[in-house]
């Protein structure tokens, strides 16, 4: 989801926070209350973005599930303070950042789990392993450069495949021709690996590809 959709969503969702807070009244015994209906509204809205956001174990959807549970004007205001505080990350490129720093550790373990299996021989599982990585790699850079990672096909978003998504990349110049086709040549390796066709590639062709996909990672 590209960066003006975000914020507009997180907007709307201030706007709904702010008109339901104008319904504050007191409460005899219970405080200053709002309406309960639009409360549970924006409740529900802005948990349902902030989970698609960053997850359910993200501190923003723990903090908003826990310090919103009831109706009370200082939990609006709370979850408010919140989704204002969301909107700053995205609207400073911060959500990317994180985001691409989240993705590079989790390169940096499969690839020393693939580097692990070479070592020890298992040049298939390792050949799958990195395509893996840079499939994945691909993915990242094409929403870090809003290039779409799905088409679609009779209403329904399909996923483009790594091919389509390293041709779409080279043709916005994110990455030179030599990338280009180094990428073609690991995802066709990748694919005889995951079709158990293991006789069409070398341990010494994985070996290659994990140093050119590190490389290639280190650079974008």
């Amino acid at each position: 989801m590209k960066q003006n959709k975000l914020t507009g969503r997180v907007d709307h969702l201030l706007e709904q926070g702010r008109k339901t807070l104008q319904t504050e009244r007191f409460v005899d015994m219970r405080g200053d209350m709002v309406d309960a209906g639009l409360y549970m509204g924006f409740r529900t809205a802005s948990l349902s973005f902030i989970r698609m956001l960053y997850g359910e174990q993200h501190i923003y959807y723990l903090d908003f599930n826990l310090k919103t549970a009831t109706n009370k004007s200082t939990s609006l205001k709370v979850g408010i303070n919140i989704l204002t505080s969301i909107r700053d990350e995205i609207e400073n490129g911060w959500l990317d950042s994180i985001k691409r720093l989240v993705s590079a550790e989790i390169f940096s373990s499969f690839l020393e789990m693939s580097e692990y299996l070479l070592e020890e021989g298992y040049k298939d599982a390792s050949a799958v392993m990195i395509g893996s990585v840079l499939e994945e790699q691909l993915r990242v850079l094409c929403d870090a450069n809003s290039i779409p990672v799905t088409f679609n096909r009779n209403g329904n978003e399909i996923p483009k495949k790594s091919n389509l998504l390293n041709a779409d990349l080279y043709k916005a110049e994110i990455y030179n021709r030599l990338d280009n086709k180094s990428i073609t040549a690991w995802l066709d390796l990748r694919n005889s690996a995951a079709h158990g066709k293991y006789n069409e590639y070398s341990y010494e062709d994985v070996k290659f590809m994990y140093e050119g996909v590190i490389n290639f990672i280190s650079k974008n």
